[in-house]
């Protein structure tokens, strides 16, 4: 089996660690391979575009119906004198 060292991991992180490692009766090596192997199993969703995530967001609010102005004709581009 493989073996690997984490440097400069921070104290908080550590801590939190352990706290958890002695919450689940494990070491703290135990938590962490299983930490790992959890976050490397979790299946991902697709990320969404900026639309959507607002579309999935709002939709169950009912939406928005917003008024359009009326569309105005082309205007013609200035002519400019030399």
């Amino acid at each position: 089996m493989a073996s690997i060292t984490i440097r400069r991991l921070d104290d908080a992180v550590k801590a939190r660690l352990r706290l958890r490692a002695a919450s689940h009766g494990r070491s703290m090596e135990e938590e962490a391979r299983e930490i790992l192997k959890a976050g490397l199993n979790a299946k991902r969703l697709p990320r969404l575009n900026l639309a959507e995530s607002i579309r999935r967001y709002v939709e169950p609010l009912g939406g928005v119906e917003l008024a359009l102005p009326a569309r105005e004709a082309v205007r013609r581009p200035p002519k400019l004198a030399k």
